[in-house]
């Protein structure tokens, strides 16, 4: 469910920026900025850990370790997602460059081929891209209803949805023993999102602009990128009591590490980036004015 809710959020946030700014180049540089250098940095140290093959390293440092043959480690194997959503930047940034924004109107159609596809092999839940793409292109579908690519009927709609029976449907939806609601998984986190973004008296957008929130979307990446490492070392160690009592210790140590990791080294990598696109953009408008 949680992953559902980010996948369509970042479909629904990258198509956003796109829809908003023509440059593919500096939506490229400004994603592998945001997120190769700390995933690289601890892919070195869990690939070590692991004694990985040379393949291992070049599936996982290039983002397709989740497609067989899966070349996921023990400690690694949650960034698969990150594999998910690298190859969604790649190939919607070629299909932004040679159709532009317009193009953007295919990621429709491509959720819904994503969907049949997951019908006909009967794959419920995967890591697998081609049985995942749905979740990020049904948000990708709800920036498009956002942005008023196709009217605003669907926005009207969606102001009359109940936010708190989708959340439950969502619910019921994740549950690997629902069956064939599984399948309708990434249309029930986009419908949610989309709900909460046009009915602001729901009682749950307080909390969601609340500054202790705010702040763990902040460091949100650097958690999901190093939990894992540390779930592996001497915090996670020992029989259930004793992990359970070392628990508080690993939560704060994680949230130590993230804040170190967001404030001190990803934003220092995310304004080099942006600096590196200004310079980019700046260059190519002097040569136009030449």
């Amino acid at each position: 469910m949680g992953m559902a809710l980010f996948f369509a959020l970042s479909g629904f946030l990258i198509t956003t920026f796109l829809l908003n700014n023509a440059s593919v180049v500096d939506f490229l540089i400004r994603r592998f900025f945001r997120i190769v250098p700390l995933a690289w940095v601890c892919m070195a140290i869990l690939l070590v850990m692991a004694d990985a093959s040379f393949h291992t390293y070049i599936a996982n440092f290039l983002f397709y370790a989740n497609l067989p043959p899966i070349r996921l480690t023990e400690v690694g194997g949650h960034l698969w997602s990150l594999c998910v959503e690298v190859q969604f930047y790649t190939a919607v940034a070629l299909l932004f460059w040679m159709l532009g924004a317009r193009g953007l109107k295919l990621l429709p159609i491509l959720c819904v081929a994503a969907t049949v596809y997951r019908l006909a092999t009967g794959t419920e839940i995967t890591i697998v891209t081609f049985g995942r793409i749905d979740e990020i292109l049904s948000g990708a579908t709800l920036a498009l209803i956002h942005a008023d690519r196709f009217g605003d009927a669907a926005k009207r709609a969606l102001q009359r949805l109940n936010p708190y029976a989708l959340v439950l449907l969502l619910a019921i939806s994740s549950h690997p023993d629902t069956g064939f609601m599984n399948y309708l998984r990434p249309y029930f986190a986009a419908i949610l999102l989309g709900v909460s973004l046009q009915r602001t008296e729901f009682r749950l957008d307080a909390l969601l602009r609340s500054r202790v929130l705010a702040y763990i979307a902040a460091v949100s990446y650097a958690l999901y990128v190093i939990h894992p490492l540390l779930l592996h070392s001497w915090l996670g160690e020992g029989g259930q009591i004793i992990k359970y009592l070392k628990r508080p210790l690993l939560i704060a140590f994680l949230f130590l590490l993230a804040h170190a990791s967001t404030f001190y080294f990803e934003q220092r990598c995310i304004e080099f980036g942006r600096r590196l696109s200004r310079r980019i953009r700046g260059r190519r408008h002097a040569q136009v004015v030449v």
